[in-house]
């Protein structure tokens, strides 16, 4: 499939069978989200891929029992660092500095801008890495309906409930999103057969402004 014709054939699954991704394509999906597009390529984040059954069923009643936590093959739950700290942006300086081989005196306005970051509040800082998570998010989802494996991205779920069924404070991390894999239940997926509801491209988009 091309870019458009994935897309045209994605939806947000309200149902899954249970069928498994395979390794590769998971790997896949994975590579993609990595590659992904970040402010500054910090990638501020963490995504855990849940796979077992047992921790499904746990997370589900923060989810409010949605069937796709349940039914889909993995559950990618996408979470931010709860701070910018000092630790992380020399990580992520000595990452840049080996893989591009450049000194730190180049490195002068990254590291104002890591510093920008320090500064912020953990709300202002939550709500500018959420924004980074959701671009990954995007490229997951258009990698996955490359693959044709569906997809449902979550925003209805009890992020306190959740974040301490996972222990995420324990990690530094603060939960963002959702993300099932999978593969649609074509006898149970009530939104299966309907039509995608787009605006039209003339309606969206304003041209030569």
């Amino acid at each position: 499939m091309n870019i458009v014709k994935s897309l045209e054939w994605r939806y947000a699954s309200k149902r899954m069978n249970g069928q498994k991704i395979s390794d590769a394509n998971l790997n896949e999906i994975q590579e993609a989200i990595r590659l992904s597009a970040s402010s500054i390529g910090l990638q501020p984040y963490k995504v855990l891929v849940v796979s077992s059954s047992e921790t499904k069923k746990k997370l589900a009643p923060a989810a409010y029992n949605q069937p796709q936590v349940l039914e889909c093959s993995h559950l990618m739950v996408f979470t931010v660092w709860d701070r910018m700290t000092d630790s992380k942006a020399e990580e992520y300086l000595g990452l840049v500095q080996s893989e591009r081989g450049v000194t730190r005196e180049s490195l002068s306005t990254l590291v104002g801008y890591l510093d920008n970051l320090k500064k912020m509040s953990e709300v202002d800082f939550y709500h500018w890495a959420s924004k980074q998570v959701y671009i990954a998010l995007g490229t997951g989802m258009l990698a996955a309906a490359s693959l044709e494996i569906d997809t449902t991205p979550m925003e209805g779920f009890n992020k306190e409930e959740l974040d301490e069924s996972l222990e995420l404070s324990k990690m530094g991390l603060k939960s963002v999103v959702l993300l099932a894999l999978g593969y649609r239940d074509i006898d149970k997926d009530w939104l299966l057969k309907m039509k995608k509801v787009r605006r039209t491209k003339e309606d969206l988009f304003l041209q030569n402004q």
